[in-house]
């Protein structure tokens, strides 16, 4: 059986006083938008003294609305709000809203910040319901985001040394907090001093960046949003403000909360690695990184083996080139001459001989591979929607110069990390490795062999390619320890530890050329065959 809503509980309203602010502030509608959003359950103790306690002066320097939203309390949090709404004495616009199904608290701030969003509000506050952290503070946690230093404003309650402690916080609670904290810097490469406190203002340009929707409905919600904002390259900045401890109920699993929150930033971490795929944390913005690929050079990779593979003063063509890095050092280093093609521009400040700017996948432009030395086909067949279609075509423009070395690279699907996943029920795409979103194929060592046969070329050589340990871990003696490791032990078994696969091939001659072969040494031969006075006479 539904629960009936009482009109009066969803109906936003402002008191008469209220009202009268509000029209003074659409004067001057220069000032930016600010919502105090609280959020509320079994609040109606200390409800009507959090929303007293907001400071009505900030009014003077945003345009500030009130929210309260009762996320289905048990008590008369919901009655009590309306009475100050209903009272008339209210000085800022206030608006009371009631949850029927109990949302959870992250849940609950999902609905708060969609209601900023869609009103227009440039920032909005969260502050609790129980009285737990200072509204008086607010003021303070604006100046960052009003000197735009910031896009989101917490405060902290560990800034100070020890004043947590000394305001009443408990030692348990103080260790828990420190140690998750560390936790969490640590795997997001952060320092905040403290990622459990409920009070901050958003920015809502940030809140639109970040897909919090997506987020957990329980307290590990708080976590999460920083990681997406970390994530999305976003600026947070912290205020110290004072702790305070009363008689509120604690509504917290504090085990359960410990585990969410290190398996949220553990999971974000792997996400930003390219381990895992997780669309909570894929809120990076794509403009403002240098290039989705960067060359892999100093430590074995296909970069390097491609750089070795190509002869001096050489005719490349470097399909797929993304940035142009490796086409660069190419012609820097080796006076190669080198033709890139690619469906993004090349990367700032690099200039190539010659570039095209093409979606392979619409095939290879005409006659491009015709008088090329080389072909270098980086990490680029997977991403081909018909590489089968392609190799064929490839292998139209130079079956007549058979000299031409193709040199390609692709992921091991066989990856014994990808083999892992399998065996836990497990197969995460994500934005790089071998799982990229964009890989429309996956090979292993036979397969690619078997790709490159069929379509017409012979495989010189075929190796394994250990992971690209420095690029999550930097290039450092740790990195270059584990690729040397990890190429130990792809000599014991490549199709389980290669990471990736590198090929150099060539053409086989065609049909049409080894009979037009056949046909000539045939003439060379059967000109010897016939009598001398008979040459002679021709």
């Amino acid at each position: 059986m539904s629960r009936q809503v009482p009109k009066a509980r969803i109906a936003p309203l402002v008191g008469a006083q209220g009202r009268r602010f509000y029209s003074q502030g659409n004067q001057h509608r220069h000032k930016k938008r600010l919502l105090c959003f609280i959020v509320a359950y079994n609040a109606e103790k200390t409800i009507e003294e959090v929303l007293s306690r907001i400071p009505v002066e900030i009014a003077a320097d945003y345009d500030t609305e009130v929210l309260v939203i009762d996320d289905a309390s048990a008590d008369r949090t919901f009655e009590r709000s309306q009475q100050v709404l209903l009272g008339g004495d209210y000085r800022l616009p206030l608006t009371v809203l009631y949850n029927p199904v109990n949302q959870g608290y992250g849940g609950n701030q999902k609905i708060g910040y969609h209601f900023a969003i869609k009103h227009g509000f440039d920032y909005v506050a969260l502050i609790h319901g129980d009285g737990q952290y200072a509204p008086e503070c607010l003021p303070e946690l604006m100046r960052p985001l009003e000197r735009g230093e910031a896009d989101a404003s917490f405060g902290s309650r560990m800034m100070q040394k020890g004043a947590a402690l000394r305001a009443g916080m408990p030692p348990y609670k103080f260790i828990g907090n420190k140690i998750l904290s560390w936790i969490e810097n640590q795997a997001l490469r952060t320092s905040l001093s403290e990622f459990h406190s409920g009070y901050r203002v958003y920015s809502t340009a940030a809140l639109r960046a970040i897909p919090y929707h997506l987020n957990s409905n329980g307290f590990c919600f708080d976590t999460e949003i920083i990681a997406q904002l970390v994530m999305a390259g976003l600026r947070i900045q912290e205020t110290p403000i004072p702790t305070y401890y009363g008689d509120e109920i604690c509504h917290v699993n504090g085990l359960k909360y410990a585990w969410d929150v290190v398996r949220a930033v553990t999971r974000a971490r792997f996400h930003e690695l390219g381990l895992v795929y997780d669309r909570r944390f894929d809120a990076r913005d794509a403009s403002k990184t240098n290039g989705r690929y960067v060359a892999k050079l100093g430590y074995e990779s296909p970069h390097t083996l491609a750089f070795s593979a190509v002869p001096e003063n050489s005719r490349v063509l470097d399909l797929g080139c993304a940035g142009g890095y490796v086409g660069e050092v190419l012609e820097k280093a080796k006076q190669c001459r080198v033709t890139g093609v690619d469906c993004e521009p090349l990367g700032n400040d690099i200039a190539l001989t010659r570039f095209v700017r093409h979606d392979l996948n619409r095939g290879l432009p005409k006659e491009i591979a015709q008088g090329q030395d080389c072909i270098v086909m980086l990490d680029v067949i997977e991403h081909l929607l018909n590489p089968e279609r392609f190799v064929e075509q490839l292998y139209r423009q130079i079956n007549r110069t058979p000299d031409v070395r193709i040199i390609l690279s692709t992921g091991n699907i066989g990856f014994f990390a990808t083999r892992l996943m399998l065996m836990f029920g497990k197969f995460n795409y994500g934005k790089r490795g071998i799982l990229d979103l964009s890989h429309t194929r996956l090979f292993t060592f036979k397969s690619l062999r078997n790709l490159m046969e069929q379509g017409g070329f012979e495989v010189v050589t075929m190796r394994g390619v250990p992971a690209p340990f420095p690029i999550p871990l930097g290039d450092r003696p740790l990195s270059r320890l584990l690729v040397r490791l990890n190429k130990a032990l792809i000599a014991l078994a490549r199709g389980l530890f290669a990471y990736q696969i590198f090929m150099i091939a060539r053409a086989r001659p065609s049909l049409d050329a080894l009979l037009a072969s056949s046909q000539e040494h045939a003439a060379l031969r059967a000109e010897k065959c016939r009598p001398r006075r008979e040459r002679q006479w021709a």
